[in-house]
């Protein structure tokens, strides 16, 4: 069996793609910057340093670039984080995994802030053993920057994980840091839109009734 499984959050095991776009588009208005819902949504899973210029042309670096991800932060935090719910079966499915003796390493985009608040409201921050967050990383994903930090983290070799995740760029940063990736259409995205995964399922519940035949049980 693998040793451990890397976790994506967003869209994986949290019901937060919706709330993250709307974020965004609150913190445009604010800011001036005319951010449309229907683009911005599918820019979700990648880091804010690639969400900003892909939305208002501004670079993290820049002044004004990091005063609009502080605020997307608070307004996601304080408006939409609150009444987030985890996918049925989230928790199952962990403790699934747990108790077949695999480590938990979330490997997700968020930032530190956000990270803690999702794992609380989606009731598994006990689960997780190691994580990694886009602050851990040069690049986010589809970069394969924070998935390799998350092996470090849990002093992995490659071989020894399985990563879940639920979109495009999910897949991207595991095929280029050499770990083999489960995707969940619970966020959004269409099978033929998340090639490059080793399965498909519904989302945990789905793969949590399948499990003993799945990918998790090689």
């Amino acid at each position: 069996m693998y040793k451990a499984v890397l976790l994506d959050i967003d869209g994986t095991l949290i019901d937060s793609n919706d709330a993250h776009a709307k974020a965004w588009v609150d913190t445009g208005q604010e800011f001036g910057y005319d951010i449309k819902y229907d683009h911005v949504r599918w820019l979700i899973g990648m880091g804010g340093d690639k969400v900003l210029p892909e939305v208002t042309g501004l670079e993290e670096e820049s002044e004004q670039g990091k005063k609009i991800l502080e605020r997307r932060g608070e307004i996601f935090r304080s408006n939409y984080l609150p009444h987030l719910q985890p996918f049925e079966g989230t928790r199952e499915l962990l403790e699934a995994m747990s108790n077949d003796g695999l480590k938990l390493v979330v490997a997700t985009s968020s930032s530190e802030k956000d990270l803690g608040g999702l794992l609380k409201q989606a009731g598994i921050e006990d689960l997780i053993d190691k994580a990694a967050n886009k602050d851990d990383a040069d690049e986010s994903k589809p970069a394969p920057d924070i998935v390799e930090a998350a092996m470090h983290r849990a002093r992995l070799q490659h071989g020894d994980a399985i990563m879940i995740g639920d979109t495009p760029y999910d897949i991207g940063a595991a095929t280029r840091a050499g770990v083999p990736i489960i995707a969940f259409r619970s966020g959004g995205w269409e099978s033929e839109e998340l090639r490059g995964a080793i399965a498909i399922y519904d989302g945990p519940a789905d793969l949590l009734g399948r499990y003993f035949s799945s990918p998790l049980r090689k």
